[in-house]
């Protein structure tokens, strides 16, 4: 298949996808999701690949999704799903959350283990990606978190919680504040991190491990982890959290970035959601002493 903004190829019982829009830090649009889509699949199908690598060229893993439609639009309706999502109700919202979530849902639902190999920012969309593979590996210096939540909406994947508990999760979604690799793999964000320039040997040698292994016997020994995760309410939590972030679409906060990102632009929106908040990063052991712009001292 001749693919626009992923990379894909298969090597020693591997199959490497880089999601391939460097320019926009490997911004998500619905076209590099459905790409993604059946380039796991393909992999899933390909009896010389045992596992997958999922990573992103250029400076990041993935900074999100693609906001760049909210700028172009210039209607009158001020509603975020407007702008946005496309749909002008609550229900063409959350049908338009659930299509692109099961787009990326084939991490969780194909046979083959997925590894994220993070680096730089993996930010809203990005963690939706990441924290739906079977392993993440960061390196130490990348940037993890989830800045939307502070006035776009909620989160649309609901894996936080199955990674890093109840307090951690609502810690991060109640304040959009970030985390480095290494703090996220001390909360079990990531399994583990490691220096940036040790990122790929890692996670190579991981894969050729698991390339030792009869991919049946991987496809049984993760798809039974997974079994678990949903008797824990996994699957249902992904359906929520699309619908949840349909209706955190409707607060007050969302219409008003709306509002800037069309009149002023994206970065003036962006500004406005997240300069207040300084260096915007969480501290994960000891106390988060600040300076008087917000910056952690």
């Amino acid at each position: 298949m001749d693919y626009q903004h992923i990379e894909y190829e298969v090597e020693n019982g591997r199959a490497r996808i880089t999601l391939n829009r460097p320019e926009k830090l490997n911004a998500l649009s619905l076209e590099l999701q459905q790409e993604l889509n059946n380039a796991l699949w393909d992999a899933d199908n390909d009896t010389e690949v045992h596992a997958v690598i999922l990573r992103g060229a250029g400076r990041a893993f993935s900074a999100g999704y693609d906001l760049s439609p909210m700028a172009r639009n210039r209607g009158g309706d001020d509603s975020y799903t407007k702008v946005y999502r496309g749909g002008a109700t609550f229900d063409d919202d959350a049908w338009q959350l659930e299509r692109a979530q099961r787009l990326r849902m084939a991490i969780f639902d194909m046979h083959k283990p997925v590894i994220a190999q993070v680096h730089g920012y993996c930010l809203a969309g990005g963690t939706d990606l990441a924290l739906l593979c079977d392993i993440i590996i960061a390196a130490d210096d990348a940037t993890i978190g989830f800045p939307p939540a502070r006035a776009m909406g909620s989160l649309p994947n609901q894996m936080w919680l199955y990674h890093v508990g109840p307090q951690w999760a609502k810690r991060l979604f109640l304040t959009g504040d970030t985390i480095t690799g290494a703090e996220a793999a001390k909360i079990g964000a990531v399994l583990k991190s490691v220096p940036p320039d040790m990122l790929e040997h890692e996670v190579e040698g991981l894969v050729d491990r698991m390339a030792m292994i009869d991919p049946e016997l991987l496809s049984a020994n993760k798809r039974i982890v997974n079994v678990g995760l949903e008797l824990m309410g996994a699957r249902t939590m992904q359906r929520m959290g699309a619908e949840n972030d349909a209706r955190a679409h409707l607060a007050p906060a969302v219409r008003e970035f709306g509002r800037i990102a069309r009149e002023q632009g994206l970065k003036a929106a962006l500004h406005w959601r997240d300069g207040k908040f300084g260096d915007g990063r969480a501290r994960v052991e000891g106390p988060e002493t600040r300076d008087e712009n917000g910056y952690l001292t």
